[in-house]
């Protein structure tokens, strides 16, 4: 693991945290940005803590300057401004840490770094076993694709995080929701929001007769669909009533369809 901040006392305080980790092994700190993409390249670490706002190069020209390498780390972004979580998601990291953090948010971090970690290091027979099973697993089980399943009551609002402050915003107000990774991101009109969850989680705790799944990476509120576009290659342009053009992929088409009347 390499610790990257240009601030001393956030570095020695991650020391001093993961000290007690056993699987845990820091193998240097950097200052700024240029040293950490030297080291980075150098040692290969499995894990990079990193500041995003730095002298000389800062955490987002570091991801840049590593998005073409062939292994980059998994990355953990430490920054004091909430505005970059977005960003953080948008390449892929496990998880940012919010300035000034405690002792246990840095070890949910931690803990999530350690399965993201895991997932990519699963034996290739490991693979094999988990897709033979499921293939087993009864059809019954298995949710209708394209086809969001709610609980008994469905779900009316999100929490969102701005600043430093938790808002509640209705699930109606939300126009579509794209995914992230591990995350999504709700667009709710000029505004996008973040949460950590996955889109699949997410699906089955929408409402079903608002929702639907249209792309493997999206969700729309049927309300705000204006038309449908077919295109040559058996995909659908779905354009939203603010403008947005989206995807219906092949995949999902039947179901999403079934939604409405059938076209005269």
């Amino acid at each position: 693991m390499l610790l990257v901040d240009d601030e001393p006392l956030v570095r020695r305080g991650l020391r001093a945290v993961l000290a007690a980790e056993p699987d845990v092994a820091v193998i240097g700190e950097c200052g700024d940005g240029r040293e950490a993409v030297r080291r980075i390249r150098a040692e290969r670490p499995d894990l990079v803590f990193l500041d995003v706002q730095m002298p000389e190069l800062d955490g987002l020209g570091v991801v840049d300057a590593l998005a073409a390498d062939e292994r980059p780390p998994a990355l953990v972004f430490v920054t004091a401004y909430d505005a970059y979580a977005l960003r953080a998601f948008e390449v892929h990291a496990v998880d940012y840490l919010l300035k000034p953090f405690d002792e246990a948010r840095l070890r949910t971090a931690l803990a999530r770094a350690r399965q993201r970690l895991g997932a990519t290091r699963v034996p290739a027979d490991g693979a094999r076993l988990a897709a033979l099973l499921a293939e087993l697993r009864p059809a019954a089980a298995a949710p209708e694709r394209g086809v969001a399943h709610r609980p008994d009551r469905a779900l009316e609002r999100f929490l969102v995080r701005t600043g430093d402050r938790l808002l509640p915003v209705a699930v109606t107000a939300v126009d579509w929701i794209e995914a992230a990774d591990n995350y999504v991101r709700l667009h709710v009109g000029a505004e996008r929001h973040a949460l950590r969850e996955t889109i699949k989680a997410l699906e089955a705790q929408l409402d079903a007769r608002r929702f639907a799944r249209i792309h493997r990476s999206t969700i729309v509120n049927l309300d705000r669909v204006r038309e449908l576009r077919p295109l040559p290659s058996g995909d659908c342009a779905v354009l939203l009533h603010d403008g947005t053009r989206l995807t219906l992929s092949r995949s999902f088409r039947a179901a999403f369809e079934a939604r409405f009347g059938r076209a005269r």
